[in-house]
């Protein structure tokens, strides 16, 4: 799922494809992320950014790694979390060489989160935009977030919202008064 508007044009998505294949490539091959500098590429693409990378082999989920917030150049966080993704999920193995060529490689580049501000869980679930928002779930030491592209696998408000609280380690049915919830939309290509 994607925003309505586009920060990026086809040419620096492109830039931020290549640099997070060649950042895999980097790990397969050398051990470590990709070096980026960054005043080499478009002053869009040197901004602060946060980005999520999510791999797939054959249409399985294979690894994802992301920031929540924006604290250091996006191509730089793509290069990071796009060997994150590879190499550090703790769900999977490290990738190896023979799935590099058949791995796709998606970006969702995070607009910042906004707090939502609620009375009561059915306040939340009715502020919840489905395919648009994604969201991060924080209480008491537990933290979970889902991209907007799970609204694919979940495209129920309540199911969304339950699975999101199994994810940051809570209940399915916790509540509390104390739950800060923030959204954000993405661009994703």
């Amino acid at each position: 799922m994607a925003s309505s508007e586009s920060r990026f044009n086809e040419a620096q998505r492109s830039i931020l494809r290549d640099i997070a294949r060649a950042s895999i490539k980097e790990g397969l091959t050398h051990g470590h992320a990709l070096r980026v500098d960054p005043a080499t590429y478009d002053e869009a693409l040197q901004q602060p950014g946060a980005c999520f990378v999510t791999l797939h082999l054959h249409d399985q989920l294979r690894g994802c790694i992301g920031s929540l917030e924006a604290y250091r150049p996006l191509l730089e966080d793509v290069a990071d979390n796009a060997y994150g993704a590879a190499f550090r999920d703790p769900r999977f193995v490290p990738l190896g060489a023979a799935e590099f060529d058949d791995l796709d490689i998606h970006l969702s580049v995070l607009s910042p989160a906004t707090p939502m501000a609620f009375t009561s869980e059915a306040d939340l679930l009715a502020q919840i935009r489905p395919e648009v928002d994604g969201l991060v779930l924080e209480d008491r030491g537990h933290r979970g977030t889902f991209l907007p592209s799970v609204w694919e696998q979940l495209p129920d408000r309540e199911d969304f919202w339950r699975h999101l609280k199994l994810k940051a380690g809570l209940p399915q049915d916790y509540w509390s008064d104390t739950v800060k919830v923030s959204r954000y939309t993405t661009e994703s290509f």
